[in-house]
């Protein structure tokens, strides 16, 4: 399949850097959210996005307006119909997913890919959401999108060998490196990174160190270039708590199981750099 219109279903964080590396590359794009409100907030983060790529000389102006121009907002589902390829980066929530697929499945023409950005919710379960499990695959970004090369590509157990092949191709278009792994919880990438990300805030928790003197030991002495709970900052303690939960509930195995503190933090409203407040404070 030749991919010309694609739909993102969530003009968040992620949302918004799919919908800008996809129209960069010359798709026609429509970001659609629950309120135009919202999609209109996602269309200022990818301008400003585009904006920090020109004064870096990343880009040029023609480049910045034709991206900007490529993409179309709107609210609700309908919209989607005519898409080739709809990628879903709504919350990280396994009912809500499962609901926007069965709904995508009615409002989608019937040759369309549902692609999904889940971080750790089973494919498997997704696909069986719709009448074409065989064209629904994950397709997970990394943020920031418009920096981070990766994109796993996580087959359902009924994606097709067609679907897979269409979405690789569609990564490589997007200036991504497709990596394929199969459907478990968490993938590869979060099931290696949270439990690091987890062992940090136990850390914490027992006070064998502060927040900054934890991250120093994992920039200083492991190279990382980011500390663990900044990461986590960045990542959203929120999304980061939901993904452990995955990886605790689906594998049954207690060295998944999140510290009380992410609990804490999430209820308290600190959720990282989005709410100004995680481990560290944001101005």
């Amino acid at each position: 399949m030749t991919v010309g219109r694609l739909a993102v279903i969530g003009a968040g964080t992620m949302g918004n850097g799919i919908a800008q590396v996809c129209s960069a590359a010359g798709l026609e794009v429509v970001m659609t959210d629950v309120s135009e409100a919202a999609a209109r907030r996602g269309m200022e983060a990818i301008a400003g996005s585009l904006d920090r790529l020109l004064a870096r000389g990343r880009i040029g102006p023609d480049e910045r307006a034709a991206t900007l121009a490529r993409v179309r907002i709107a609210t609700g589902l309908g919209e989607t119909a005519g898409c080739d390829v709809i990628v879903e980066a709504a919350t990280e929530n396994v009912e809500t997913k499962l609901r926007i697929f069965a709904e995508l499945d009615r409002a989608a023409q019937p040759s369309a890919i549902l692609a999904s950005n889940t971080s750790s919710i089973s494919l498997t379960r997704i696909a069986a959401a719709t009448k074409r499990p065989a064209q629904v695959i994950g397709m997970h970004f990394f943020n920031p999108v418009p920096l981070m090369p990766l994109v796993e590509l996580v087959r359902a157990l009924q994606t097709s060998d067609a679907t897979c092949e269409t979405i690789r191709a569609l990564a490589v278009r997007v200036g991504k490196t497709p990596v394929e792994v199969k459907n478990s919880p968490g993938f590869v990438s979060n099931r290696v990174l949270l439990p690091m990300l987890n062992e940090a805030v136990y850390c914490l928790r027992e006070g064998l160190a502060s927040a900054a003197d934890i991250d120093a030991v994992m920039k200083l002495g492991m190279s990382h270039p980011m500390g663990p709970l900044a990461l986590a900052d960045l990542i959203g303690l929120d999304t980061c708590l939901a993904i452990l939960e995955v990886l605790h509930d689906g594998f049954g195995d207690p060295k998944y199981r999140p510290c009380p503190l992410w609990r804490e933090k999430v209820d308290a409203g600190h959720l990282g750099r989005k709410s100004g407040r995680g481990f560290f404070e944001y101005g």
